[in-house]
């Protein structure tokens, strides 16, 4: 299998066997690696992905980097699978294809202090690509990429694609800041409008991509860092 080939400013470090790139991702921001590092593991079943970043921002701020991953991810496999294929994110990491479940985002920072500029911030995300279950079908909810019509994507072409998508966003970000992400994350959301498990109705997001919550009278936000993966 082909290496994915990275553009300009990131740099590919694949992983093997059950290493997790997430956390190995971690380790390697902690000894100093140069942001822009994508670590990445290519499994028959699975493909797992981490990037690192060098916020120079606070990390209430530097939290944007959730949803431009994840829109790049949306917008990557959109490009590469078939045009019926409907692909959609959760607010708090899970990544739906058909409506199913098929990986997840996770997110992890040097720290967890909103108004602190991190010294690193990682945002990985893994993906089923076969399932392993022996009755898949019992699951309806879980769902894997070559069950939903997308044999022909192969994982280094996803990973190739994703990069490119989300330095095109980490561009406009830079450039026009969350207007524009915000935009596009919002008509990605699934549940929006519904009930959010028994806290009460998920509103949307606000200007930094916090969960709005309406629970009665009663609004509550729920701000990005909530998800926050560290040790």
């Amino acid at each position: 299998m082909s290496e994915p080939v990275f553009p300009p400013l990131l740099t590919g470090h694949p992983v093997q066997g059950g290493e997790d790139p997430f956390q190995r991702a971690q380790a390697m921001a902690a000894l100093g690696c140069d942001a822009g590092t994508v670590v990445y593991n290519i499994q028959a079943d699975r493909l797992r992905v981490a990037i690192v970043f060098a916020p120079e921002v606070s990390l209430q701020d530097a939290m944007a980097m959730l949803p431009l991953c994840s829109v790049g991810f949306q917008n990557a496999l959109g490009a590469l699978a078939p045009p019926e294929v409907a692909v959609h994110l959760d607010w708090d990491g899970p990544i739906r294809v058909n409506g199913a479940t098929c990986g997840v985002f996770h997110v992890a920072a040097s720290t967890n202090a909103p108004d602190d500029e991190p010294d690193w911030l990682i945002v990985g995300w893994e993906l089923a690509l076969l399932q392993t279950s022996d009755a898949p079908g019992e699951n309806p909810d879980i769902t894997a990429l070559y069950d939903e019509g997308c044999a022909e994507v192969t994982a280094p072409q996803l990973v190739e694609s994703w990069s490119r998508h989300t330095l095109t966003w980490l561009n406009r970000w830079q450039e026009d800041g969350n207007a524009s992400l915000h935009a596009e994350w919002m008509g990605l959301l699934r549940g929006v409008g519904e009930p959010y498990g028994d806290k009460g109705v998920f509103l949307g997001t606000d200007e930094r991509f916090g969960m709005l919550i309406r629970d009665g009278s009663d609004t509550h936000l729920v701000p990005l860092t909530e998800l926050l993966e560290n040790g």
